[in-house]
């Protein structure tokens, strides 16, 4: 199973200063945490509606929504045309994600 191609349309939108105030002011809308699980760490401006859909969007503070990196890459690969993990790929690699994070108090 390979890795399909895909062309990242934004990428001249996710530079420069003005990106940079657009992407503060989403995450304060957003209260600094992703909006589908509430994470707070590696948190990630999205286009709801692709730029490559949209080009119009591409710098509307209300098509930009916070998500943390594995919301972010799950709706992403859904986008691009993979399937969605099945139920039980999605639990295997949440219980693999929690096995590698140390617990507090074991350094």
């Amino acid at each position: 199973m390979g890795m399909k191609s895909f062309k990242r349309y934004s990428r001249h939108i996710t530079r420069g200063p003005r990106w940079k105030a657009l992407r503060v002011q989403a995450l304060q809308r957003d209260g600094w945490k992703c909006v589908c699980c509430a994470e707070k760490i590696g948190l990630e401006i999205d286009h709801i509606k692709p730029v490559r859909d949209r080009p119009d969007l591409a710098w509307s503070l209300e098509n930009l929504q916070t998500l943390c990196g594995q919301c972010h890459a799950k709706k992403t690969r859904i986008e691009t045309g993979y399937k969605p993990l099945s139920p039980k790929r999605q639990q295997w690699r949440t219980l693999l994600r929690e096995k590698q994070l140390p617990s507090e108090g074991n350094f």
